[in-house]
């Protein structure tokens, strides 16, 4: 089960941590921005575009209609990855509702049984790196990159099976094919369907 850690937490072993959240909490940044933290250090992205969103709106779309109806998708929940210096919010989160954190709690990354970044232009390594390393480190059983900016080639990965804080690559497709999500979800996703700029 995901645990769900305190609004302050002191963890001994991630120095920097507490004084990382504490910034973060301070921070403020313009309406619409991501604020986040990554490997300790907080970051702020602009809104996204139109082709970033329609992209979310697609998968969502086709996700409630296999996820069970007291599972959520949420696409603003702050996910802490404290072993990595982080709290991520990423583009979607795939969460049982009975693992979401009470009002003055925040919630471990572990609790998503999927997250979805959707890469921008000003964060994507963020999300092919860093992000990647800390959903893999918490123990996320799927991570679904979306990268319309992957070197002029737009594509989606799905990784898996998180061990020793690495995942598995289980397919890499370019954007116009398709790519199956495998159970719990057990969907085919038509990338074809997912603007690109």
């Amino acid at each position: 089960m995901a645990a769900v850690i305190a609004e302050r937490p002191r963890h001994a072993d991630e120095p920097g941590w507490y004084e990382a959240l504490s910034t973060w909490e301070r921070t403020d940044a313009p309406e619409g921005c991501k604020v986040e933290i990554i490997e300790g250090i907080v970051t702020v992205a602009p809104p996204p575009e139109s082709d970033h969103n329609d992209t979310a709106d697609e998968l969502q779309r086709l996700l409630y209609t296999v996820i069970p109806r007291d599972w959520g998708i949420y696409q603003t929940q702050g996910l802490t990855v404290p072993r990595q210096k982080g709290l991520y919010i990423p583009d979607l989160a795939v969460i049982p509702k009975k693992l979401l954190p009470r009002p003055g709690e925040r919630q471990t990354a572990d609790a998503a049984q999927l997250i979805v970044e959707i890469t921008s232009r000003s964060n994507a390594n963020h999300d092919r790196v860093e992000k990647l390393h800390g959903y893999a480190d918490a123990g996320v059983p799927l991570y679904l990159l979306l990268d319309p900016w992957h070197s002029g080639k737009p594509t989606a990965t799905l990784y898996g099976e998180p061990a020793g804080g690495l995942y598995r690559v289980l397919e890499t497709v370019k954007y116009g094919d398709t790519l199956h999500l495998p159970a719990p979800f057990d969907v085919t996703v038509d990338t074809a369907l997912f603007p690109v700029g």
